[in-house]
Formats: structure tokens, C-alpha cells, sequence
């Protein structure tokens, strides 16, 4: 099987951070990193060139193949802020419908800006997220 493109790097999360560009999305991106701290209690680890991720989970699947990948994270995308809740967003209509402008991908939450929504909600969806994932998957802290 082949290996997993996003792997966990020793990059620096903080020079990463401070390296996105325009400087509204560096100022997100600290934010975001601050509310996933927050909420995870975990340091961050990059994954790959562009995912800041929290914690980790190992998934085998019925077809066999098998891998590691952050438990929750962001990525300061040009167009979007991305968001990452492994489970997916299908069972979070409640938080969603008050959260404030999103949209919506399969694992995957973009926001234009984070004044856009409710932050203590968007921890509150990270919080469910992991809680979710961890009934699944063991969640390994960072």
C-alpha cells in the first residue's frame, strides 16, 4: 500500500505561522492555533508542508490500508482557512447552524476569516470532533 502524502515533519509551527501571507491570515492562524491549544491542551505539530495538527490517531480500514494522521487541525489555505475534524461535520448541525459563515467539505470546515464565527462554538466543534474521533480511533495526545 502506498504511504500516506501528509506526514507528520519537525518543521517549526511557529515559523510556519509566521510565514503566511497576507498578514490577516497569519493573525487567523495564530488565533486558530491558540484555540486549538486551548481546546486540546496539545502543542501543535506540523503535517506536512501546510496542516498545523494537534494529537494524532492511528485508522486501519476494511480494506486494509492503514496510516497516521492528526487528530484535529487547521491550515491557513490562501483562499480559506481550513479547518480539519476527522469524523466530518454530519453530526454537528446544531453548533454549525449558529456557528457563523462556513462552508462545509466532507473532513473539512473553510472559513473566509475567523471573525466570520463564534469562536467559542468553533471550540466547542473542535471539542466534539475529538471526542468523536477517540470512540473510533485511539487519539494519541501531542
Amino acid at each position: 500500500m502506498p504511504e500516506n502524502k501528509t506526514q507528520p515533519t519537525d518543521a517549526p509551527v511557529l515559523d510556519f505561522i509566521s510565514s503566511v501571507e497576507p498578514p490577516r491570515r497569519r493573525e487567523d492562524a495564530a488565533t486558530l492555533d491558540q484555540i486549538f491549544r486551548d481546546v486540546t491542551g496539545w502543542a501543535p505539530r506540523m503535517w506536512g508542508p501546510s496542516i498545523v495538527g494537534y494529537g494524532s490517531y492511528h485508522y486501519v480500514y476494511d480494506s486494509g490500508r492503514e496510516g497516521d494522521m492528526c487528530a484535529t487541525g487547521f491550515s491557513p489555505r490562501k483562499s480559506n482557512l481550513v479547518l480539519y475534524i476527522m469524523p466530518g461535520y454530519a453530526d454537528y448541525a446544531d453548533i454549525l447552524a449558529n456557528l457563523g459563515k462556513h462552508k462545509l467539505g466532507k473532513s473539512c470546515l473553510y472559513l473566509n476569516k475567523i471573525d466570520d464565527v463564534d469562536q467559542s462554538l468553533l471550540g466547542e466543534l473542535i471539542r466534539r470532533g475529538l471526542d468523536d474521533l477517540a470512540q473510533k480511533w485511539p487519539v494519541i495526545p501531542s
